[in-house]
């Protein structure tokens, strides 16, 4: 769309880059270009080039997989060095080279953040989250999934500034105990959507917190927390009764018992009744399943 309005805009009509930029090519065209079309137009001329930098100044969304597999480092902190009114960014693309010395300048010139994605960037420390507590009191949704070096205090730090968190992603963060998951649900309620999945630190103390904490939850990952049983389960139907979706895959101490209850209102689980996983079973034993009326 871009080439052929360029090329409608002949010699005798103008020029493309002789519309308003800020007014009209940085929020009306520019903004539906993948970022990698857009970098390349830089080498159209200096004039182009002045223009994506413009653009790149103004980005609200900056998301490190639209660029290819592997982005730069020396790309990534050229791209956003101007940039002060990031709203969301994502860096799941990051993790081989991304540390502190890239992320916390971003961080820190950027206060309207609410979206956070650093899922498996393991190359950071405990600085970045105390840096994103610190700069970003506006954050609502964080995933720090497979970060195993988010410990307890930076943590802290993250309830005590990001009151207004909604969603946060803690899969395999393994330092983290039960103590430090109540800390944060106490501090933000409003969490609508938690995953405390892979942690066998995570226990009933933390999920019956979270159920009283938190009556807005709607989703919970709780996938392989191995020390969370029934007991919890049974809470989280009692104070969550906007919850939609549960997952408990690889709990062994939870049964069918605490599940019922939640099953019965609707919530989605990932696990099957007992009488449906035994046809599953069979089925993959004899090839097919018996015509059994599950409604005796």
């Amino acid at each position: 769309a871009l080439w052929c309005l360029m090329m409608s805009l002949t010699p005798t009509r103008g020029c493309l880059l002789d519309l308003p930029w800020e007014d009209i090519l940085v929020p009306h065209i520019l903004c539906h270009l993948p970022l990698q079309q857009l970098l390349s137009l830089q080498r159209v001329s200096k004039s182009f080039q002045s223009l994506i930098q413009l653009y790149l100044a103004n980005m609200r969304c900056f998301d490190s997989s639209q660029i290819g597999p592997a982005i730069p480092r020396a790309a990534f902190v050229s791209l956003l060095k101007d940039n002060e009114v990031l709203q969301q960014l994502a860096l799941q693309n990051c993790s081989d080279w991304l540390t502190d010395q890239e992320l916390l300048p971003v961080i820190g010139q950027n206060h309207h953040l609410h979206q956070i994605q650093l899922k498996g960037c393991a190359q950071l420390s405990r600085h970045a989250l105390v840096a994103i507590s610190l700069s970003c009191p506006n954050l609502r949704q964080l995933s720090l999934a497979h970060c195993e070096w988010v410990d307890s205090l930076s943590l802290r730090s993250l309830a005590d500034h990001c009151k207004v968190l909604e969603a946060v992603d803690l899969t395999a963060c393994r330092q983290l105990k039960d103590e430090a998951i109540c800390y944060l649900v106490q501090k933000c309620s409003r969490l609508k959507s938690l995953s405390l999945a892979v942690n066998a630190n995570v226990g009933d103390v933390a999920v019956e917190e979270t159920a009283k904490c938190c009556p807005e939850l709607e989703h919970l990952d709780l996938t392989g927390c191995l020390r969370v049983k029934n007991d919890s389960i049974r809470v989280l139907a009692e104070y969550c009764p906007k919850l939609r979706s549960l997952k408990v895959k690889h709990c062994h101490n939870v049964a069918e018992s605490s599940l019922s209850i939640l099953r019965s209102r609707g919530v989605e689980l990932d696990v099957e009744p007992p009488l449906q996983r035994a046809l599953v079973l069979l089925q993959d034993v004899v090839g097919f399943a018996p015509f059994i009326n599950l409604q005796i």
